[in-house]
């Protein structure tokens, strides 16, 4: 059974949108694309070490389906601390990080797909956030950076929480701050779905939350096929593979995909 969430402390909350609210005012803004859907915003900051990085795989099935994708996280997130990070999976699949704001936008015009240097979008943040390996990945700082909304409120956030109490505190912010995007337990922290078990996927609506998938207390049977080891030069062949139809995409995975198509209006709703 699960447990309910506990609260949490009335000043948290609100130390956690004052942070924001100030962050905002630095932050760098994207257009959005007046003549397609709304853009998903991905923050991947975690990277993985025990299961394959596939945040990728869900931006490209994204980008399939005409849905812009801005994925943003630290400049040259390679394979520290042994984990390996969306950045390195997505230079092996041909996406390099953007050195700009106008090209950010012109890569989701021409590409559909962009991936922004947290140190482009919020300097302040990024320069922060380099100190990663003295703040770990559980810091304030990395709280803040998944709440990022380069489109200033035309982009759906997909935000992957790693822990119950960070779940209950951005269940509270999301709803607080009247926020449109989708929450989830990511994958070590990643906001792609676990690709062997459903977690629970939870949209806001203007902040008002609908639980879309429920979470699944066992493992899928049969457990998807995975790369057999999760470098980057790997990742990325598994999922040029899946794209191309040689290999199933995980059902979890599709999903959450259909969350976000349902997020940006495409579809009108889930069965």
């Amino acid at each position: 059974m699960m447990q309910a969430d506990t609260p949490s402390p009335p000043g948290r909350l609100a130390e956690l949108a004052g942070f924001i609210a100030a962050l905002d005012a630095c932050i760098l803004n994207v257009e959005a694309l007046a003549d397609r859907p709304r853009p998903i915003v991905l923050p991947t900051y975690n990277g993985t070490r025990r299961l394959p990085n596939l945040t990728a795989l869900l931006a490209l099935l994204l980008r399939r389906y005409g849905v812009p994708v801005l994925l943003h996280g630290p400049a040259n997130q390679g394979s520290e601390f042994g984990r390996v990070g969306t950045a390195a999976v997505l230079r092996e699949l041909g996406i390099e990080p953007a050195g700009s704001v106008r090209a950010v936008e012109q890569r989701l015009a021409t590409e559909g797909i962009a991936y922004a240097p947290l140190s482009l979008l919020a300097p302040g943040l990024g320069g922060l956030l380099a100190a990663r390996q003295t703040l770990g990945l559980r810091s304030s700082a990395h709280a803040l950076a998944r709440l990022i909304d380069p489109f200033g409120g035309m982009g759906v956030r997909v935000v992957g929480v790693s822990d119950s109490e960070s779940s209950t505190q951005m269940r509270e912010f999301l709803a607080a701050t009247r926020a449109d995007a989708l929450l989830l337990r990511g994958t070590e922290g990643e906001p792609f779905a676990n690709p062997r078990r459903q977690p629970r996927l939870e949209w806001f609506d203007r902040g008002v939350a609908t639980v879309l998938f429920e979470a699944e207390s066992e493992a899928l049977t049969p457990p998807p096929a995975l790369p057999a080891t999760i470098d980057a030069p790997t990742i990325a062949e598994w999922i040029a593979g899946a794209l191309a139809g040689l290999r199933p995409v995980p059902a979890p995975i599709l999903n959450e995909l259909a969350c976000c198509m349902h997020a940006t209006r495409r579809i009108p709703a889930l069965a």
